[in-house]
């Protein structure tokens, strides 16, 4: 069916119509923009509360990233983060792909809209100018004939009459003969305006205005169609990231799968055992024999291996796994700490100091090649304005070599033996069994123990140990490779362009080499010659066990 043959006379309806449809469309992008709106808000929201919630650095909740528990929940943040980004890009996509295309498309078919319609007004406008002709050469033609009649009749009566003169009497026979011709050539004009007009109303109502008609249809049926159009990319922009939001929420459910009560309850032994052995019974003290009181063997009071007599007066148990601790950081050696807890707090300092120590050596290697790069370029910068900084730099890592040095020989102390080299080296790079089972000398612990039930960290006589001032410039060295510490498995594919970057393929599996430091990255190594960084979202890591220490990435 077409409106040019069935609305012929619905001009007006089809242009209110039109402007109504147009006015939906508009309506429509509107609407888009506001879902828009909510996604970007929404996005927002969920990535405020992501980084509400991540743990800041140095802080207790660090630390406690070494239970299950804890890195599920750090995981499932960091999934969230990523959920956020795929709503980001709904709204990008709605913006970009219907938002823009409705408000461009709008235009065209308000311009359009806007040439049909003048086009139908100048053609009904015509249409009635020759209506018009037609009426005044019907009136003129009927007034004509009324003349000529009365001029006839105005003749007949001076013909009757013998009063008149013949001159008078030719006078209206003349007169009535040129009302006649008027009347005559009125018919001609009338009868050439009704042909002219009939011609052009049935090209008006048969052709021109179905034609014009025929092209606002098509408008409109463009204009449902691309509303049609819209509304199932707005379905489909939802669905392309529905196997991403897909993958996030299973990241979220592998993470709370992940969580191993039992483990998280031996690290909490790991973390808070202090070494010393349960105290003994105490013996009874029989105060009604006049003897030579004595300590029990057992007692708290008594060093083990120690069999020293003390006055009865002053012999009194010690309960230090009751008496309160003093508050406080302590002293730099951690001397203030069980045995256990002070051998777990000084790896930690020496780890930590490895990891800056790398940080300082991967700076310096860095200037030294933007240094070569310059003795090559010299339009590019002064190689000379890189020394002062390489400087500090290898004063820096002096001293923290220096630091290192002063903890490991505390470190050795405490575990009551001297470092082997091998073990140095482990420390050194990081990957230091923090679980060792070394034993602790026990007897240096308690003999530590002073009068307000603590202990000190003055050791027997027999324990004293010290410890070797070695060198460690060979352990750090540059062009040795970073260990593999796990692997990955990549779940998206990136092109890296930038350098110090490495373009990665969906499902390669990679080794890990640096974990990701809160900037998003994670250093991987595909061979020996080839390794960069990609995006630790990209990637899913797999943990390493080695030595019974489990490292997490």
């Amino acid at each position: 069916m077409s409106w040019g043959t069935e609305l012929w006379d619905q001009f007006d309806n089809l242009e209110k119509h039109t402007h109504w449809g147009i006015e939906f469309v508009e309506r429509y992008t509107k609407f888009i923009k506001e879902r828009s709106e909510i996604e970007v808000n929404y996005a927002k929201q969920i990535r405020n509360l992501s980084k509400k919630y991540q743990p800041k650095k140095n802080s207790k909740e660090e630390e406690e990233n070494k239970y299950s528990s804890c890195r599920a929940f750090l995981t499932t943040l960091n999934e969230l983060n990523d959920y956020a980004g795929q709503h980001e890009v709904i709204a990008e996509n709605l913006t970009s792909q219907i938002i823009s295309e409705l408000m461009r498309f709008v235009q065209e078919l308000k311009a359009e809209r806007k040439s049909h319609f003048h086009d139908g007004r100048k053609a009904q406008q015509h249409i009635e100018n020759s209506w018009k002709q037609l009426e005044m050469s019907k009136r003129r033609f009927e007034r004509d004939c009324k003349e000529a009649d009365r001029a006839q009749q105005y003749f007949e009566k001076m013909d009757a009459d013998i009063n008149v003169t013949k001159a008078d009497v030719e006078k209206a026979r003349q007169q009535a003969q040129l009302r006649h011709q008027m009347a005559e050539d009125s018919k001609n004009e009338y009868t050439s305006c009704l042909q002219k007009f009939n011609q052009e109303q049935n090209e008006h109502y048969y052709t021109l205005i179905p034609h014009i008609f025929q092209r606002i249809q098509d408008m409109e049926e463009r204009r449902i169609e691309k509303v049609g159009e819209s509304m199932k990319m707005f379905a489909e922009i939802d669905r392309q990231v529905l196997p991403i939001v897909g993958k996030c929420l299973d990241g979220m459910t592998k993470s709370a799968e992940s969580v191993e009560p039992k483990l998280d309850s031996n690290q909490v032994i790991e973390s808070y055992k202090s070494g010393f052995e349960p105290p003994g019974d105490v013996e009874f003290e029989d105060y009604s024999q006049p003897m030579k009181r004595t300590a029990s063997e057992n007692s708290l009071t008594n060093s083990r291996g120690e069999g020293k007599d003390k006055p009865s007066g002053k012999s009194k148990p010690k309960l230090w796994p009751f008496i309160k601790k003093n508050k406080g950081s302590g002293p730099e050696d951690c001397s203030h700490l069980p045995p256990e807890q002070r051998r777990k707090k000084l790896q930690a300092k020496v780890d930590d100091l490895n990891k800056e120590i790398q940080k300082e050596v991967d700076q310096r290697d860095a200037l030294t090649k933007m240094k070569d790069v310059y003795l090559k370029n010299p339009q590019m910068g002064d190689p000379n304005s890189v020394d002062p900084r390489l400087s500090e730099i290898s004063q820096n890592i002096e001293r923290l070599k220096l630091e290192v040095q002063k903890f490991d020989a505390w470190l050795a102390e405490v575990e009551g033996r001297l470092p082997l080299r091998n073990d140095q080296s482990k420390r050194q790079s990081g990957l230091y069994d923090t679980q060792n089972n070394a034993p602790v000398n026990n007897n240096c612990a308690q003999d530590r123990e002073s009068p307000d039930g603590s202990y000190t960290e003055e050791q027997n006589s027999e324990t004293q140990i010290k410890a070797p001032s070695t060198e460690f410039d060979d352990e750090f060295d540059e062009e040795d490779p970073l260990p593999i510490i796990g692997t990955c498995k990549v779940l998206y594919p990136f092109e890296g362009q930038n350098e110090g970057t490495m373009s990665v393929a969906e499902g390669e599996m990679l080794y890990v080499i640096e974990e990701d430091k809160g900037d998003g990255w994670t250093r991987v190594r595909r061979s020996e010659e080839e390794e960069g960084y990609v995006p630790t979202s990209y990637v899913e890591v797999f943990l390493e066990i080695t030595k019974g220490a489990m490292t997490y990435i």
